[in-house]
């Protein structure tokens, strides 16, 4: 894994994005998926269903100096190619396709981006899955990142981190990597928070471990009170931490995926 570690602040807040800019995000910007997803995840604990325009990407530019402007589209429609043209003419610089199920979807998802901005993928379906090698080899695809909420629930499962758990994560990962597209998953929260409900350390390690080298700051990260929190120290102790794991050997971050599991275990257990 010798690529920086890309991290993407999903946030119209232009005071909050400007800290997040000058704290060393890598992507700030917006999410505008909502077709079908409360359906999805309405009753998901925590789940990111976000009232973003794209409109709010022209507020962010003026302060977003060294991020790329990021914007998560919603899945394929009739509507699609708008989304895109409004996105680009909005600055964004890197797009995301959520919840598509096949090859044909991710080839006229490029087309319409036509090279204007970096056309990247977030795999979260079982069917994508099942189809991954078509989807790679799709032309034109600049990173392929995995939504664990919504691959958990494609898959019958209720906790997102069984996905990452699990071994089809690795297969995804492998052929991911072997086609050469970058690769990232899920949601990082603050270095050492063994308060959530699986520590930070055990998720930081899966990284490495699966040859990621993306995420998004979760909500976790910034906690109920965002305003008051580093940004710029939490960023620089996520970054250390990342690299701590990075350094481990194989064996240790097998360890930490088997804890995983053994936690996952004992909540089913209990249920």
């Amino acid at each position: 894994m010798s690529s920086p570690f890309v991290l993407t602040a999903i946030i119209a807040d232009v005071e909050r994005a400007a800290r997040c800019d000058l704290a060393g995000v890598d992507r700030i910007g917006v999410d505008i998926e909502r077709i079908g997803k409360h359906a999805r995840q309405g009753s998901v604990p925590n789940a990111r269903i976000s009232d973003h325009e794209l409109e709010q990407l022209e507020a962010l530019r003026p302060v977003v100096q060294r991020a790329q402007l990021f914007a998560r589209l919603n899945p394929l429609h009739d509507g699609t190619g708008a989304e895109v043209d409004r996105a680009v003419a909005c600055g964004a610089q890197v797009l995301m396709l959520p919840y598509f199920t096949s090859a044909h979807e991710v080839e006229t998802f490029v087309r319409l981006v036509d090279g204007r901005a970096a056309a990247t993928l977030l795999l979260e379906t079982a069917a994508a899955v099942v189809r991954l090698p078509d989807i790679l080899a799709v032309d034109g695809v600049a990173e392929i990142t995995v939504g664990l909420n919504d691959l958990s629930l494609s898959c019958g499962l209720a906790n997102a981190f069984e996905v990452l758990a699990s071994d089809m994560m690795d297969h995804i990962s492998a052929g991911v990597r072997k086609r050469g597209v970058p690769f990232g998953f899920g949601g990082v929260a603050r270095a050492h928070d063994e308060a959530l409900s699986m520590p930070s350390d055990l998720v930081f390690a899966q990284h490495p471990r699966l040859g990621s080298n993306a995420a998004w700051l979760s909500r976790s990260f910034f906690g109920p009170n965002p305003d008051e929190i580093d940004i710029a120290a939490e960023v620089a102790a996520l970054r250390t931490r990342l690299e701590f794991w990075r350094a481990q050997p194989a064996d240790m971050l097998s360890q930490q995926r088997d804890e995983m599991r053994r936690r996952l275990a004992a909540g089913r257990a209990q249920q």
